[in-house]
């Protein structure tokens, strides 16, 4: 591979961290009453998103939808398959109970994601249409849902009112 693109895919990764950390940051100054720091680590991390698409474009991993799904499904059973099921054995070894959690909700949900792309993929090869639902995401564990948000979250049982539906 050749320096430049291995360095578009770590710049990809960077600005890929920056802005979910700049967004993290955003909501703590928010809880603090900061609400203008918040306003700028939006700013920021939109801009590090542009940043990042720009170089996931121009190594060319944004093809067509059904390549996109089909890289997606491959990504999430990685994921839990293998990812999360080494990180959970590590965290429970060194008695991090936090990360044992973190990790074991993500790997259910990644399971969940891996399910809904199959769908997804699914409805694309055989040209059908596919059902228009919303989504909801348990803004605790990350559970994402169809239609409606259950009553509790059955992967950490936070309540209804913790679900959001995407923009």
């Amino acid at each position: 591979m050749a320096k430049t693109e291995e360095n578009l895919k770590a710049a990809f990764a960077g600005e890929s961290q920056a802005n979910r950390r700049y967004l993290a940051f955003a909501k703590k100054a928010e809880e603090e009453g900061y609400a203008q720091v918040a306003k700028l680590f939006k700013a920021a991390a939109e801009a590090e998103t542009i940043h990042a698409l720009n170089h996931l474009r121009i190594i060319g991993q944004i093809k067509s939808t059904l390549e996109n799904l089909e890289t997606a499904i491959s990504g999430e059973n990685f994921e839990f398959k293998e990812m999360y099921p080494s990180y959970i054995t590590a965290a429970k070894q060194e008695g991090n109970k936090q990360a044992v959690w973190s990790f074991n909700v993500a790997n259910e949900v990644e399971q969940i994601h891996a399910k809904l792309f199959a769908k997804a993929i699914d409805a694309l090869k055989s040209r059908k249409p596919m059902e228009q639902v919303d989504y909801y995401v348990c803004s605790v564990c990350g559970n994402t849902v169809e239609g409606s948000p259950p009553d509790v979250c059955p992967i950490c049982g936070a309540p209804k009112t913790k679900f959001f539906k995407p923009a």
